[in-house]
């Protein structure tokens, strides 16, 4: 019920009214002049004030002007209870923050009639400064997570400066906050990893995601992970982190410390194209898997692809907000003006594709995030770092393998977990996670089932060559795969051998693809990271050392 306050001098005036107003419901405040009633307004939430004009102290136009000044939060309704009908007391009535008056004697149908009227205006007044409230609250709490996440973005993203030279990159956000992310780490061996995904949507909400998987994969680059193990990790994560509508497209790049290859696990973003310096197509990557947290655990494809780079190629990864991109007409820039934009000039920058998605769109409303990475491949310094000491005892252990656990195992995955516990070797694991891949899949796809690699250069050759591979592997028996492994604390050498029960492959072979296919380069990637690589003459058995140092 509404609480009015009647201010007047007059003893009779204030009782008459406050008989009035009770019989209403209403409940009443009385005062006898100006300060009296400031006190009790100060003391007590008011609804309404009938104001006499005439008051000793403090009167009623100085009275309605402080009071004006001091609760106007919400609107305070001022009712002049006057006996004054001259022209210039009503303006001054006004004047002083007045809403309505009331003439002596009163009238009781007009008093009501007034009161309700004023009692509707405060109620919406109420209403919309509570609405008020609510707005600068969300306000003020959105502030201060913009303030959190991006002293946390600038924080993550700290670590892109230091490879100026290997890395030309531009992030434009279609709002405040961007939903693509772009993250550089190297390990302890010195190689370099990248991560660009895009999350679903644009703005805060896709950005939250971001904030969890760069603490996952700057944990994992300094320990000296494999791409693989990264890939999977994050999956993990964003999996039981985001709702099931949300997922991260995402490319992993890991290239090797000497800058002569690169690893790489893709899922879900356009094309990544290798390129030379002059802008020109050598190697289309397309997307191998499902985005990141869609796959659960078991589920989820780590497989990663390895070829081989020089000091004159660069690779260049973008989310989907650059092909996508269209003009006022409704085209989109699409790849074919993608790649004919990475021509446009001799080691092109990201500012200048960026200008040139932006003069295409010639005005058109950004409607999702724009990311370009270029990255050099060239070689990279080693950062003097604490390691881990290596193990001093000298060990050996192998693997035999039969068709049963050929098709139902993943020994590479197992064996590099098991080396990875080993002292020392953790800081290395990517890299023997490569050789160990490479040299066990080259053994079972070309010893074991006897695929060929030119099935990829037909029409959906990749995908021909797959299913074929499928159906051999259920339908493989009397098939042997070995693994032995050993390691010679002095010499810090680990040694690997790799035979299986087929009639061989020659390495040589692999000489036979140019350097643009994305096949046949694995054997080739071996004599870049192992110190030494030999092969028996039937072809069925690769020996390699690796060097710890």
């Amino acid at each position: 019920m509404m609480h009015i306050l009647v201010v007047d001098d007059q003893a009779l005036n204030r009782i008459l009214l406050q008989r009035l107003l009770t019989q209403e419901g209403y409940t009443v405040s009385l005062a006898y002049n100006g300060v009296a009633a400031l006190k009790i307004l100060s003391q007590t939430p008011i609804d309404i004030v009938l104001l006499d004009v005439v008051m000793p102290i403090m009167d009623g136009f100085e009275t309605a002007k402080i009071i004006k000044q001091r609760f106007n939060d919400i609107h305070l309704p001022i009712i002049f209870i006057t006996a004054l009908d001259d022209h210039a007391s009503f303006e001054r009535c006004l004047a002083v923050g007045g809403d309505d008056f009331i003439q002596k004697p009163f009238e009781k149908v007009i008093l009501h009639a007034k009161i309700k009227a004023h009692c509707r205006t405060r109620e919406l007044s109420k209403k919309a400064n509570q609405q008020k409230i609510l707005l600068e609250e969300h306000q003020n709490q959105r502030e201060r997570e913009y303030e959190i996440i991006e002293h946390i973005f600038n924080n993550s993203l700290e670590n892109q400066d230091q490879f100026k030279t290997h890395l030309d990159f531009n992030l434009s956000p279609a709002t405040m906050f961007n939903g693509d992310m772009f993250l550089v780490a190297q390990s302890p061996i010195g190689n370099l990893y990248c991560m660009l995904g895009d999350f679903t949507g644009h703005g805060l909400a896709a950005a939250i995601g971001a904030l969890p998987a760069s603490r996952v994969f700057y944990t994992m680059v300094k320990k000296g992970m494999a791409v693989h193990d990264i890939a999977r990790e994050l999956n993990l994560l964003l999996y039981n982190l985001l709702p099931g509508h949300m997922f991260c497209a995402a490319t992993i790049i890991e290239l090797s410390a000497s800058g002569k290859s690169i690893s790489a696990w893709l899922g879900g973003l356009p094309d990544t194209y290798l390129i030379d310096k002059q802008g020109n197509l050598k190697k289309t990557l397309e997307s191998q898997h499902m985005a990141l947290g869609i796959l659960n655990n078991q589920e989820f494809e780590h497989e990663v692809i390895h070829f081989e780079v020089n000091e004159q190629t660069r690779l260049v990864l973008a989310t989907d907000g650059i092909i996508e991109t269209t003009n006022k007409q409704g085209v989109f820039f699409s790849e074919q003006r993608f790649i004919e934009t990475l021509k446009l000039n001799p080691m092109i920058s990201s500012e200048n594709i960026v200008n040139s998605v932006s003069q295409f769109a010639d005005g058109t409303k950004q409607q999702d995030d724009i990311s370009i990475v270029l990255l050099n491949c060239l070689p990279l310094s080693v950062k003097p770092e604490p390691r881990e000491a290596f193990s001093k005892l000298a060990f050996n252990m192998s693997l035999s393998l039969d068709s049963k656990q050929i098709k139902n195992t993943d020994p590479v995955y197992d064996l590099v977990n098991m080396l990875s516990s080993i002292s020392g070797l953790k800081a290395h694991r990517a890299n023997i996670f490569l050789l160990l891949s490479e040299a066990y899949n080259n053994a079972l796809d070309h010893g074991v089932l006897k695929l060929d690699s030119q099935l990829k250069t037909q029409d959906d050759g990749f995908f021909k060559y797959y299913e074929l591979r499928a159906k051999k592997l259920a339908e493989l028996s009397n098939a042997k795969l070995s693994i032995e492994v050993s390691y010679c604390p002095d010499s810090l050498n680990l040694y690997f051998i790799i035979c299986d029960s087929g009639c061989g492959y020659t390495h040589q072979q692999d000489t036979l693809f140019n350097d643009a296919a994305e096949f046949g380069r694995g054997l080739s990637l071996l004599d870049e990271i192992a110190q030494r690589v030999t092969y028996n003459s039937s072809g069925n058995q690769v020996e390699m050392c690796y060097k710890l140092s």
